[in-house]
């Protein structure tokens, strides 16, 4: 395997709890904050090598919920870490606690790409998702950041909230463009039961309605000049996700911290979610080895979540097997469900919709 040139850490702190995050998350506690960040530090010296990285993700919870103070000390422990001199790093962050001085702090120490989640400006859809956002104050702000020299800026967007229609999804996608960011994550709602929408019962959309708002999200995107370089990720030239392709390309990663997973010497491995085991020291809840087959079958599962799909040739350089032989290809390129060209195979663009039931025909 080569070299892990990718680092996720998570941040596990939050002001607020939205109705249908599924992440590790609580409610900030400064008595909390130090103790966590120390283990999180011990958890580093124990597993990083000391790889030059390329992608570092700082992720959450809402990392930027913490203060300058605070900020000081994780960025003390990001010290540890080799940076190339192209890095990605990745902030994710909400447009409340992005003020001048935190946005100033963030910059001088590297940061280059803020993921900010906005989600949407409606009124009955930011109720539903217990979230709060403003466009005058999002387009104040994203030009703060871009004054302050940031020139790579990730919004989230999400839709298939019940009770949301074609024309608010519409709206949304017309106000998120006027804020030009360089790059759109779109996220339909999945209903988690440990949310507070699955204990509330919350019913989904139905699928036709679901698929009808994917479709409006991707010919918008692709109008307004993004290119659809993954199944909910959408970005301008020279901005696709350098740190989320090593998850799509089945590339190894660091993963540190509460919640957080990794890929290591092809180990998977997860973090325990429970912030008083984590403090404990109880780090790593599990780990699986992955077998040649297990980790060419994660090779398909992720990567024909990419547009371009899979090479042949990098598949072959990467397990010395003909992809051809190990999976049922070619009668799916005979059905259309897959598209060979170039010395590729992707998804029908026509049937990424349904492509959870072209995996299960593979694999």
């Amino acid at each position: 395997m080569e070299a892990i040139k990718a680092v996720y850490i998570h941040i596990p702190f939050c002001n607020s709890i939205c109705s249908y995050c599924d992440f590790c998350k609580v409610v900030y506690n400064e008595d909390w904050l130090k103790p966590y960040l120390k283990r999180l530090e011990e958890e580093i010296d124990n597993a990083y090598m000391g790889e030059e990285i390329e992608t570092l993700y700082i992720g959450g919870g809402t990392p930027t919920c913490l203060n300058i103070e605070e900020l000081k000390i994780l960025f003390n422990i990001l010290a540890k870490f080799k940076k190339s001199n192209n890095i990605e790093f990745t902030m994710e962050a909400n447009i409340n606690d992005l003020e001048e001085e935190k946005l100033r702090f963030l910059y001088e120490q590297g940061v280059n790409r803020l993921s900010i989640g906005i989600e949407s400006f409606d009124a009955e859809k930011l109720k539903f998702m217990n979230r709060t956002a403003n466009f005058k104050e999002a387009k104040k702000k994203i030009e703060l950041a871009r004054n302050i020299g940031f020139k790579n800026i990730n919004l989230d967007l999400m839709y298939a909230i019940p009770k949301e229609t074609t024309k608010m999804l519409e709206k949304d996608i017309k106000l998120f463009l006027k804020l030009k960011p360089e790059h759109i994550s779109t996220y339909s709602l999945i209903i988690e039961k440990n949310t507070l929408v699955g204990l509330n019962k919350v019913k989904p959309i139905e699928e036709d309605r679901d698929a009808k708002m994917y479709e409006i999200v991707c010919k918008k995107l692709k109008k307004a000049g993004y290119i659809h370089y993954e199944l909910s990720n959408f970005a301008k030239k020279g901005f696709l996700s350098r740190h989320n392709l090593t998850y799509w390309n089945n590339n190894e990663y660091y993963g540190f911290g509460c919640g957080a997973s990794g890929f290591v010497e092809a180990v998977r491995y997860e973090n325990t979610k429970s912030l008083t085991e984590y403090l404990k020291g109880n780090i790593v809840s599990s780990k699986s080895l992955m077998s040649k087959v297990d980790n060419m079958e994660n090779e398909l599962i992720l990567g024909f979540r990419k547009l371009e799909g899979i090479s042949l040739a990098e598949f072959f350089d990467k397990y010395e097997e003909n992809m051809q032989n190990i999976f049922p290809i070619k009668p799916l390129i005979k059905s259309k469900a897959l598209i060979y060209k170039n010395g590729r195979v992707y998804i029908n663009p026509k049937k990424l919709y349904v492509m959870n039931e072209i995996l299960i025909k593979l694999i």
